[in-house]
């Protein structure tokens, strides 16, 4: 291949696009595509370049010589440096509109589907608004989040996305360990003690710190348990989590508590959850509730349908089919989640709800051996998406419907190719903002038999 013509460090004036996945503005230049951070779309700007690929370029703004109306002064003194938001120089509207044309264009050109991406549906809170936090941990100590595609540690003080209650007690820990000496991880000795500190707190203002180590125990206990309760006075427990394997796998292997409940309960579309550290949950309640009663919008239930519900978790979905259905069955594979599924089943009353410990392929192949046609399967997995067994599984199953609820619209794209070889069409998805701030989004869509008269 001939050398590039374009050098690092060269600075040319482009006209910004679009978005890419990452949020960075799109540009072309002689008919290669420029990535530009902190670029807005319908701006004219100078960039240099910072890196020359062999099909793409990347670049950096350099002046903007005609500001767009949605960019918009960064309010917090992080960004840049931390990697946890990416949008927060675009005005809110141009945000979810970015958002919304990235869901249609991965549908259409990744899942071939001829559909328009009517609404998105917007957050009424876009700061504060998550229940969890997982801060890394660095000799220093520095406590806060990774800076964009490494793994140093920008120390943060308070971040615009977490709750006050995270802030006090990230502080917490940080005095403590200061001054009793106790040592943070390094990634690369692979030695030290601190790991993480994660935080989960709950709509009634209660909070849950777990401190992730790389030992079965932490010097001064005591000391650290009352550094926490005077750092945040709604404090519901501190849990102390065990994680020895040297990744980059966050939570831990076991869990203890050192002081108060070693779990917090919440709730969510009028049910009451009890959620361990380990135990999946939607970061932002109040956005969740919006996608999970679209779900149930999609789902059409009448009162006489069964239900499989891949990917449970703790049965937040489940319980929601389970209002409207006959019977619910929710499969997951982590044993904690589903023990928690099963318990909070039962606190709730809900009784046309069953689950299963495993995965969703394995789920799905032994209910449909033992005779289970399912009207409405609905789905929730992680950002890989499905599996392409699991797809064909579901298919052979025949449901009504398919409602896939999806973190990651370029694995739904996929996805919904996949389904269409196997007799689904995708009737509608809307796009839904649990992540304001930030370039993730999630979508609700819905996929029936390509010959019923759904069109």
């Amino acid at each position: 291949m001939p050398p590039s013509k374009f050098v690092q460090g060269q600075v040319y004036t482009l006209t910004i696009e679009g978005y890419g996945s990452d949020g960075a503005g799109v540009a072309r230049l002689e008919g290669m595509v420029v990535f530009v951070s902190g670029a807005v779309r319908g701006e004219t700007c100078r960039v240099r370049l910072t890196h020359v690929g062999r099909s793409a370029l990347w670049g950096a703004v350099v002046e903007v010589e005609n500001p767009s109306p949605a960019r918009v002064r960064p309010d917090c003194p992080y960004y840049g440096r931390c990697g946890g938001c990416q949008l927060r120089h675009l005005s809110y509207a141009e945000e979810l509109e970015a958002k919304r044309v990235r869901v249609e264009d991965c549908l259409r050109r990744l899942g071939g589907a001829d559909i328009r991406v009517e609404e998105i549906l917007g957050a009424e809170q876009s700061q504060r608004y998550r229940n969890k936090a997982q801060f890394p941990v660095a000799p220093g100590p520095a406590i806060g989040f990774y800076r964009i595609r490494t793994h140093r540690v920008v120390d943060v003080a308070d971040c615009l996305l977490q709750s006050r209650a995270a802030a006090n007690l990230r502080q917490g820990v940080k005095e403590w360990m200061t001054a009793w000496s106790i040592p943070a991880y390094d990634e690369k000795k692979k030695s030290g003690l601190v790991r993480h500190v994660y935080v989960r707190t709950n709509r009634q203002g209660q909070s849950l710190c777990c401190l992730l180590v790389n030992g079965v125990g932490v010097p001064r206990e005591h000391e650290l348990v009352e550094a926490l309760r005077s750092a945040e006075p709604n404090l519901a427990g501190v849990v102390l989590g065990v994680n020895q394997s040297h990744s980059n796998v966050i939570l831990g292997e076991s869990y203890r508590p050192l002081w108060g409940a070693d779990y917090l309960e919440d709730t969510l579309c009028g049910y009451a959850f009890r959620l361990s550290v380990p135990s999946f949950y939607q970061v932002n309640p109040r956005q969740t509730e919006v996608l999970y009663n679209k779900a149930y919008e999609l789902a059409e239930l009448t009162g006489r349908e069964t239900v499989l519900d891949l990917y449970c978790g703790i049965g937040t979905i489940s319980l929601v089919m389970a209002r409207g259905a006959a019977q619910v069955w929710g499969a997951e594979v982590v044993p904690q989640a589903v023990d928690d599924a099963v318990e909070n089943a039962r606190r709730n009353h809900v009784d046309n709800v069953r689950f299963l410990c495993a995965d969703a392929g394995e789920a799905a192949r032994r209910l449909a051996e033992e005779g289970l046609r399912p009207h409405v399967v609905c789905v929730d997995p992680p950002r890989k998406g499905l599996a392409e067994d699991v797809v064909a599984t579901i298919a052979a199953m025949a449901p009504e419907r398919v409602v896939y609820v999806s973190c990651d619209p370029a694995t739904l794209g996929r996805d919904v190719k996949r389904f269409a070889e196997r007799g689904y069409a995708l009737r509608s998805a809307t796009a839904v903002d649990l992540f304001p701030r930030t370039v993730h989004v999630e979508t609700a869509a819905l996929l029936t038999p390509a010959g019923s008269d759904r069109l």
